[in-house]
Formats: C-alpha cells, sequence, structure tokens
C-alpha cells in the first residue's frame, strides 16, 4: 500500500531523528508530491530545512523555513512548531538573539505537546550557554529531562541530559560535566556513530579544558573525519574550530591554519557566529605565535561576537585589544564568568601591569588569579586531573615569575616558588570507596597489556576505551580536600630544627634564582641559568649510559665523564647556597619542574648529607613523621637478584610481609600496600610519558598501575621503589609532574624513595637492604639512605620525595 504523505513526513521525521539525511530527504520530497494540505506542507518543508542545514545547505534551509511560516493556510499549532524549527537553524548560524526568539515563541504556544516543547526547550538551552545564561540553559534542560523521562524517551533524555552537562562545562565544573556525558554515551552509541561523534565533539572540550590536549585533539580529528564523510560541513567545521582552540595551548601556528580552515567553512555556510569566533581564535593563535594583532583587528573580532549576541567571547576579545593597547580599558568580567575565562582577565592585566614596568601590580594581580585557580583546583581530587588543568594557571605562573626576576627579597621570591609548586601537587583528596567497577577494569587493562607487548598498547581501541572509564570514573569519585594554607619564610624558618636549612630554586622563565632559609637567616642567591642549561642537555642519556656501563671495561671511562658533569652541576646549583647554610647538616629541596631530572644524590656537596625532595616547603613542613612497624616486601619477575634483595630487606625488620615469586601478584601487593607502614618493591618499572597514571610496576600477574593505587584504602607511609624509571615524572605545564613517585604523594604517602633513572641491580641489592637496616633502627628515611650510601661506598641517584625527615 502506498504510504500517505502523512506517514512519509513520519517516515522523513524518524530519518532525520537517527541522522540518515539521505533517506530522510527522499520521503519528505515524495511527501511534497502527495498532497496539497498548506499545513502538511509547511511542516514537511520545516523537516526538510533541518535536513538542508545538517548536510550543508543553511542559507536554503532558512529560507525554505521562512516561506513555509509566510505561507497563508497554516495553523497556529504548524506555526509554533516551524518557529521552534526557525529558531533551531538560526542557533546553528551563531544568530542567539532571533533564535532566542523564535524558540521562546515555539515554546510558550507548545503546552499541549510535551515532546514538541522539550526539543525546544533543549534548543533554547544550546543558546542560552552561547550567551552563557547557564541558570536559565540549565533550567531548561532540566524540564527537558524530566519531560522526556516522564515520556520514556531514552535517546532524547541522554541528549538533554549530555548538554547539562557541556553547561556545567562552562561553568568550570569539569568533574560534573564529564559524568553527565559518560553517563548519556552508552546510549548514542547504541544509537548511531554519528550521534556518537556529536557527543565526542563535546567531550573533547571538556579533556582539552582538563588540560589532555593530545587525547582531545585525536578525539577531534577523529569526530571531524565522520562528520566529513557524511557531508556535515557545518559540525566538521565546529570540530575544528574545537581543535583549534586546543592547538592554541602548544602549536599556534597549527593553531591559527586550523581556526583559518574553519571560519572559511563557516562563512561558506554564512555561519556568522561560529566565524566570527573563529576568527578570534586566529587572533589569539597570533599573539602567542609573537605577531600580536593590531588593536582595531580584535575591535572588529569582538564587534561580530557582539552582533551574534557572544557577549562573553566578545570580551574575551577585548582582553586582547587590551594587551595591543596598554591606554584601553579593561573589558568587564562577569563575576559568574567561567573560570578560565576569569582566570584569562586576570592574566592580562597582570601582563599589561608588567609590561608597563609596574612590577608590583603585576605580582599582586598574578596572586589574585593564581588564588582563584589553586581554589578551583583544589576541588578536584583526582591527580591527573589536578595536574592537567595546570594549563590554565600557567600564564598566570609565568607573569609573577617574571615579575620576581629582579626582586631582593628572599621572602617574596620564596612566595612564588611556593606557588609555582602549589599549581603541581598540594591536594590530597579525600579517598574513594572501593569500587568493584573499576577494580575489574583495571584487570582486563593488565591482560591487554600482556598480550600486546612490544606494541603502542595505549593507542589500541580497546585501551583507550578502558582508559576512557577510569579516568571518567577516578575524576567523578576522587573528592578534593581544597588547597593548602600557604606557608611564609618567616613561619618556615620557625618550624625548623637548628640542623636543617631549606634550599628553594625558583625559575622565572629566563633567570634561576634560590631562597636559602636556616632557622635564623635566610638569604637569595643569583644563578647563571645560562652555565646550568648546558649541563642539563644530555644528563638522562649519560646517566642511564652510566648504569648500563657499571662492571664492564667502559664504566670508568663513562663514570669520569658523568662525574666531571656532576661536579659543574654542584658548582652552579648547589655549592653557592650551602655556602649560605655553613652548620646545615640535613636539607630541604625544593626544585622547579625544569629540574626535575637532576640526579641530586651524584652532586659532590650531598655526599654525606641527608636530603629530602620536597614537593613545597608548604606540605613538607606540615607532615609528621609516623613510627614505621610493620613492613611490607614485593619482589616481581624477572629481576637480577630480586629476590636476594627482598629476603635482605625483609630480614632487616622483626616483622614483615614477604611476597615472592607467583605470590607477588597485583591484588596481593595492594592488599599488602594497605596493611603496612613501609612499603617496598624490587620490580621491573616503566614510566608512561603520554599518561603517567599509567606508569606501573611490573608484578607476577601483570602491572599494578597508578590508577591501583587510588583503590587502596590507606597507603603506606613511606613507600620504596627499587625499579628503574618509576622515580621519574612528566612536567607537561611549565611547573607540575606526574609520575609513580607523584601517584604515591598524592595518595597520602609521606616518603617515596625511588630513581628517575636506570640502577644497576647489584647496587641496589646491596643498598637497600642497609637502608632498611637504618629505618629498622629508627632513623628517617632520608638519613637512612645518606648513612647506607656512606657505609657502603654505593653513590646512586636514589633519592627520598617527600618528607624524608
Amino acid at each position: 500500500m502506498r504510504l500517505t504523505a502523512a506517514e512519509l513526513h513520519e517516515r522523513g521525521k524518524d530519518a532525520a531523528n537517527r541522522r540518515r539525511f539521505a533517506a530522510s530527504r527522499r520521503a519528505l520530497l515524495t511527501a511534497q508530491k502527495r498532497t496539497d494540505d498548506p499545513d502538511l506542507l509547511a511542516r514537511v518543508a520545516g523537516t526538510l530545512a533541518y535536513v538542508l542545514a545538517q548536510t550543508g545547505e543553511p542559507d536554503a534551509a532558512e529560507r525554505m523555513c521562512r516561506d513555509a511560516l509566510g505561507a497563508e493556510g497554516i495553523g497556529d499549532g504548524t506555526r509554533t512548531v516551524l518557529a521552534g524549527q526557525l529558531g533551531t537553524l538560526l542557533m546553528n548560524g551563531g544568530h542567539a538573539d532571533e533564535a532566542e526568539r523564535h524558540l521562546t515563541e515555539a515554546i510558550d504556544g507548545m503546552n499541549d505537546s510535551p515532546a514538541e516543547r522539550a526539543s525546544c526547550l533543549v534548543n533554547r538551552s544550546v543558546v542560552r550557554m552561547q550567551r552563557h545564561d547557564l541558570d536559565g540553559a540549565a533550567a531548561d534542560l532540566e524540564y527537558a529531562i524530566a519531560t522526556y523521562d516522564e515520556l520514556g524517551e531514552r535517546e532524547a533524555s541522554a541528549e538533554a541530559r549530555h548538554n547539562l552537562g557541556y553547561a556545567a562545562l562552562l561553568r568550570g565544573d569539569l568533574v560534573t560535566a564529564l559524568a553527565l556525558m559518560t553517563r548519556s554515551r552508552p546510549v548514542f552509541v547504541e544509537t548511531s556513530e554519528l550521534s556518537t561523534a556529536i557527543a565526542d565533539l563535546d567531550r573533547a572540550e571538556v579533556l582539552r579544558e582538563a588540560g589532555l590536549t593530545a587525547e582531545a585533539e585525536e578525539l577531534l580529528a577523529e569526530v571531524a573525519v565522520r562528520f566529513g564523510a557524511q557531508r556535515m560541513r557545518q559540525t566538521r567545521a565546529e570540530a575544528e574550530f574545537q581543535l583549534a582552540r586546543s592547538q592554541l595551548h602548544h602549536d599556534p601556528a597549527a593553531a591559527r591554519r586550523t581556526a583559518a580552515q574553519a571560519r572559511r567553512r563557516f562563512e561558506a555556510l554564512h555561519s556568522e557566529g561560529w566565524a566570527a569566533r573563529s576568527a578570534s581564535v586566529e587572533l589569539e593563535a597570533r599573539r602567542l605565535a609573537g605577531q600580536v594583532p593590531a588593536a582595531a583587528e580584535y575591535d572588529e573580532a569582538a564587534r561580530r561576537l557582539h552582533a551574534v549576541g557572544l557577549d562573553s567571547e566578545a570580551a574575551t576579545a577585548e582582553l586582547g585589544a587590551r594587551l595591543a593597547d596598554p591606554l584601553r580599558r579593561p573589558p568587564r568580567i562577569r563575576a559568574d564568568a567561567p573560570t578560565p575565562v576569569r582566570l584569562r582577565a586576570l592574566e592580562v592585566r597582570a601582563a599589561h601591569a608588567l609590561h608597563a614596568g609596574r612590577r608590583a601590580d603585576a605580582r599582586r594581580l598574578a596572586t589574585e588569579g593564581l588564588d582563584l585557580f589553586t581554589a578551583w583546583q583544589g576541588s578536584f581530587g583526582a591527580l591527573d586531573l589536578q595536574a592537567s588543568v595546570t594549563m590554565h594557571g600557567t600564564g598566570l605562573l609565568a607573569t609573577g615569575l617574571a615579575a620576581v626576576s629582579d626582586v631582593d627579597d628572599p621572602a617574596v621570591l620564596f612566595d612564588w616558588g611556593e606557588r609555582a609548586r602549589r599549581i603541581g601537587l598540594q591536594v590530597v583528596p579525600v579517598r574513594p570507596p572501593h569500587d568493584p567497577a573499576a577494580a575489574a577494569d583495571l584487570a582486563e587493562l593488565r591482560m591487554l597489556r600482556t598480550d600486546l607487548a612490544g606494541e603502542d598498547w595505549l593507542s589500541d581501541s580497546r585501551v583507550r576505551a578502558i582508559r576512557d572509564r577510569i579516568r571518567e570514573r577516578q575524576w567523578s569519585t576522587t573528592a578534593g580536600s581544597g588547597a593548602r594554607q600557604q606557608v611564609s619564610l618567616p613561619e618556615l624558618q620557625r618550624g625548623l630544627e637548628a640542623d636543617v636549612a631549606v634550599l628553594t630554586w625558583v625559575y622565572t622563565g629566563s633567570a634561576l634564582r634560590a631562597v636559602v632559609a636556616t632557622p635564623s637567616a635566610t638569604s637569595l642567591v643569583r644563578l647563571s641559568w645560562e652555565r646550568v642549561l648546558p649541563l642539563l642537555d644530555g644528563l638522562r642519556a649519560d646517566l642511564d649510559a652510566a648504569a648500563l656501563a657499571h662492571g664492564s671495561r667502559m664504566a670508568a671511562v663513562v663514570e669520569r665523564s658523568l662525574a666531571d658533569r656532576m661536579s659543574r652541576l654542584d658548582d652552579e646549583l648547589l655549592r653557592p647556597l650551602l655556602e649560605r647554610a655553613p652548620r646545615a647538616r640535613r636539607l630541604v629541596l625544593s626544585v622547579p619542574g625544569i629540574l626535575t631530572g637532576v640526579p641530586w644524590a651524584l652532586l659532590p656537596g650531598l655526599a654525606g648529607r641527608p636530603f629530602t625532595l620536597a614537593t613545597s616547603a608548604t606540605r613538607w613542613l606540615d607532615q609528621t613523621p609516623r613510627p614505621l612497624h610493620r613492613a611490607g616486601v614485593i619482589a616481581g619477575p624477572r629481576v637480577a637478584r630480586a629476590g636476594d634483595e627482598a629476603q635482605a630487606v625483609a630480614r632487616a625488620h622483626d616483622t614483615a610481609v614477604l611476597l615472592t615469586g607467583a605470590d607477588a601478584t597485583v591484588d596481593a601487593t595492594a592488599a599488602t600496600a594497605g596493611g603496612v607502614d613501609l612499603l617496598h618493591v624490587a620490580a621491573h618499572g616503566r614510566h608512561s610519558a603520554d599518561n603517567p597514571m599509567f606508569s606501573g610496576l611490573e608484578l607476577a600477574d601483570g602491572t599494578l598501575f597508578g590508577y591501583d593505587v587510588d583503590l587502596i584504602d590507606t597507603v603506606p607511609d613511606t613507600v620504596v621503589l627499587s625499579a628503574c624509571e618509576l622515580g621519574r615524572s612528566t612536567v607537561r605545564w611549565r611547573e607540575e609532574a606526574v609520575g609513580m613517585t607523584r601517584v604515591w604523594l598524592h595518595a597520602g604517602s609521606r616518603c617515596v624513595i625511588a630513581s628517575p633513572v636506570l640502577v644497576p641491580d647489584d647496587a641496589a641489592a646491596e643498598l637497600l637492604p642497609a637502608v632498611h637496616a637504618g629505618i629498622a633502627a629508627g632513623l628517617a628515611p632520608a638519613v637512612a639512605l645518606s648513612d647506607a650510601a656512606d657505609a657502603t661506598g654505593i653513590r646512586v641517584p636514589l633519592h627520598c620525595h617527600g618528607a624524608g625527615f
């Protein structure tokens, strides 16, 4: 039986909703031929206009919708539906004011059509988000979700809930954003590949704002290809726009090219709002590349954005004009603007003050911005999220540090050294409840890690899916406990014992400075970055070569070369500071990210002197040593002398849990870690630079990952990692550093002994039992490590991280 025009219209609507646009167009064009009812023809035209817009013909779509609205003989209900459809088209074109007017007209006239009304509410929420009316957007979405849930419209409810997550993103609430989007995604996966791609476009934006730019860009590149294959030119350009925004943070030249490409696509589609947004990104890319645009160019970008109702983004363009023209008054930023926008405003004001020579004002404004940033960062519990969002504070930090490059006051320089460390790792989370699903995901990940040995396992689609689930669950279940109050230099001095000095290095972006603090004095030391930098180049390779040459005929030659480099580093980095603290016998070292790879234990000035690499002086002073009564010792597979080392370590303690061979499993290790004060692990370890939370220890049944540590209810006070590379950290955004050492410290361990480079197995097997003997005798870990090195004559780059005394 031949379908009627009304039936064909319903079939076309259903196909459009499922994003099967070719099938929808065929059904709708046939429906037009089978009726002369003006009301039905108008409704068919409205649906066809949506299909045209989605497949790259927005101008034709808008004309068709306006013509249908102006047709004679259509009823009020149809006029209301068309108003909603026109509002949606205008929304996609970036015409926020007119779009909201038409959508509101439709919503007001749809009281008897709850599903259609909910659809318009969802679309109006998008307009309101564009205009930064986040309360209004959330109210629309919550009403729509309630309506769809009542009607049993599972897919529509998922879309509305996803959009509510986007509203949370705009507020700066990344955890809620990701949680809502994650909850909705399985429904999109069941619906269609395109629905999933559209959801992933927003999800990539969350990842970008969280600082995970590499993953965001990988996802954006994937969805752009999918949109291009479906000839969805508008959505493809939106993906390119978001890609450009991500590239701004690390490759402004690429960002400029990508934004220009997106702008040309939008201009061809007459999508003025999106074209204006892309043009604004182009300007920012030029500025970051050192080609500051003229103020008039920023003015034009702001005018275009204001014209389509994007006032919040226009304010961001006006901030750029302030940088180009210092005489401009800064734009007014709303108090409820997203946290990154408020941070950007303070960064611009601080940079302007620095450029004008008002260094004190620059420091004040940068301080205000960093206080806002650390309060925001402190709301997150997950380590990788804390570390990744650091990108939003790096501009403020760089400006503040540049403003202290010539100060003579040790207290001011120390304050900025602490601020630099604070944005890296200051928040110990509220531990998440035990999560069987997370444990199951990690178990599956271990199996894949084994199956994909020798390959780029993190690029496997199955691994990536599990990675996303693990991370998103961790973000939403690990609560922050707030940032610590930063200690001042006088407060630090009052807390020091007589034989302790705190050495704080500060890298300003162009110069290296240091502050020495003892109980009775403070001093500022100017160091030569020009002489230090060449000594850092190739350092890691030399250290690894020395470890590999250990015991060979080349050992003496390699060791002499390394010793010469260490002596020169000592002269440049350490000796000038030690001269200011002649009575200090124990040292607390607070170092910037740029000095993370220095093998401090090999510097001649630290021989025979206990030291600890503190995450910050604030955190070191805040921690109280605990007795280490219960020990756990783990020996992983395929490590030369690991069994001997483990046995010797266990003998150093009155009682110790010892796991070797097949008993040294991930679950058994985690259970042991949760019940001891001191944990020693002799196992192969690998640092994952791409995702440091996937750094891990190789055990009998697979890898214990950084994420596994978050499943341990109570972590040991002190952890000894006798494994190559696990003292390393990845520095992504200037100061923050993430690696297995940081994972344990973040989880609550007070001290971690680890090395950033290879350590010969026989050296570890002899040195570390001596360290444990000292700890068992009551010595602090850093003192035990120093004494053991003196007693055995073994000097390797094993460091105490955190509070070693």
